[in-house]
Order: C-alpha cells, then structure tokens, then sequence
C-alpha cells in the first residue's frame, strides 16, 4: 500500500511517524517525498525531505545515531506514513530517546531487556553478570531459572509485593537469558501467547 501514497494531497510530502519496533515507543515525526521514501526502501535508513534544508536527510547521517528501517505502513487514507524502526543510539538531537519528552510504554521496556541480553550473547563483555551466565552453559541459567521460580512462588505466599515483585523480576531476567541461550527471545514466547489468545 506504500506504493499508492498520496504524496500530491500534501504538496509531495507524506508526515511519516518513526516507531520503535520493539517497544512501540515513538521516536519522531519527519515528512517523506517519494525520493525520500524510495533511498529509505533502497538504504535501509530511514530518510526523510528536509524542510528547513530543503533536500534529502537521512536520520543520523552526522550523528551516527541512524533509524534501521524494518517495516513501512500507510494509513488508510494513504496520506500518512508508520515506520518501524530499531534506533541505533537517541532519536532526538536533545540525546532523549524520542522526541516528545514521553517516557517509553511501561512494558517496552522487556524489549531493551531481550535487545541488551541478545547483545552480551554476542559480545561477551568481561566483567558482566549476563556474560557470566552465558559461559556457565544452558544448565547453569536453567538452575537460575529454577531458583528464581520457586523464590518467586515462595514470595507471593509468605513475603510483601516488594519481595515478589523483585523475585519476580529475577525471574524474568534469568528466563530472557535462558531463552536467548537457546537462540529464542521474549518476541518468540509473545508469539505464543498471541497465537493461544486467538484461539480462546
């Protein structure tokens, strides 16, 4: 549906809203010509058409801190754009993640979490906790998982919402780690979940 954008309607812009891909936060509002749309599809990087400079910009182009497009949605008027992005670095030129002074959705944040454990499955920094449970090997992060579980459980009986709510948050570290171990992430289980809601 991209490729029936109304960019005439807008005097050759379209307004293309930046989202993270993850988490859903929203990172930025920029105006799309058709060129600007079609560097993007060829890039890979998000580019929009500078009004102020009159020409092409892509998004960190001085800065570094680049848009990586994943997906791009028309609206159902097509004279409107969503792009899907994984920021690399802040959005904003103010060094915020986005540029709107909101706080990210409560719940993206488990998506920087899977994100920042993907990365030490990958780097291995020294010094790093994650590092340490990955160099442990899968039956050592199960053994985590597993204490952490019944720590948990132990929590909702017998100890306040403050000790749940951190064993709790113990857990779902250790089981982000597990998973990743296993070469699956936080999006594979929603993916699951997703799939059992649609058939209730």
């Amino acid at each position: 549906m991209t490729d029936e954008l109304d960019f005439p309607k807008g005097g050759g812009l379209v307004p293309a809203i930046v989202q993270h891909w993850l988490s859903g936060e929203v990172l930025m509002l920029g105006y799309m010509d058709a060129e600007a749309l079609a560097v993007t599809r060829a890039s890979g990087l998000v580019t929009f058409h500078s009004r102020s400079k009159g020409r092409l910009w892509t998004k960190g182009e001085s800065s570094g801190n680049v848009l990586r497009l994943k997906s791009l949605h028309a609206d159902c008027d097509a004279d409107a754009l969503l792009v899907l992005a994984e920021p690399a670095g802040p959005t904003c030129h103010r060094g915020t993640s986005n540029c709107f002074d909101h706080a990210p959705p409560p719940l993206g944040f488990l998506a920087e979490l899977d994100a920042l454990v993907a990365r030490r499955a990958v780097e291995r920094p020294a010094g790093s906790y994650t590092t340490g449970l990955f160099e442990g090997g899968i039956r050592r992060i199960a053994q985590k998982v597993g204490e952490e579980g019944v720590e948990t459980a132990l929590a909702a009986v017998v100890q306040g919402d403050a000790e749940l709510l951190g064993e709790a948050a113990d857990l779902v570290f250790h089981l982000t780690v597990a998973l990743r171990a296993r070469g699956l992430g936080l999006a594979d289980v929603v993916a699951v979940l997703a799939e059992r809601h649609a058939r209730r």
